[in-house]
């Protein structure tokens, strides 16, 4: 399974993108993570599905202080990524 997430709030600058690699390594989740001309960080997680909802728990619960919305559309494919990696 596939999550596309986009985050929004003060997620810029904070070690958000830092915050959502450890995490998605910690469950075994794989994908990428960067910022968006906007303000907003997009993710994109592959895994199975417990893997991804408890990935996007644990960011929710991390960096509650800092999020306004979470936006998170899921697919039923994947993109074949390795690891979890910032992109830039």
């Amino acid at each position: 399974m596939r999550c596309e997430a986009r985050f929004t709030g003060r997620v810029q600058g904070v070690g958000f993108r830092a915050t959502t690699r450890a995490i998605a390594r910690r469950h075994g989740v794989r994908g990428w993570v960067r910022n968006e001309p906007d303000g907003s960080v997009s993710a994109s997680i592959e895994g199975d599905a417990e893997a991804i909802d408890a990935c996007l728990a644990e960011l929710g619960e991390r960096m509650s202080g800092y999020l306004r919305g979470v936006e998170a559309e899921r697919f039923g494919d994947e993109r074949g990524c390795v690891g979890f990696e910032i992109l830039r």
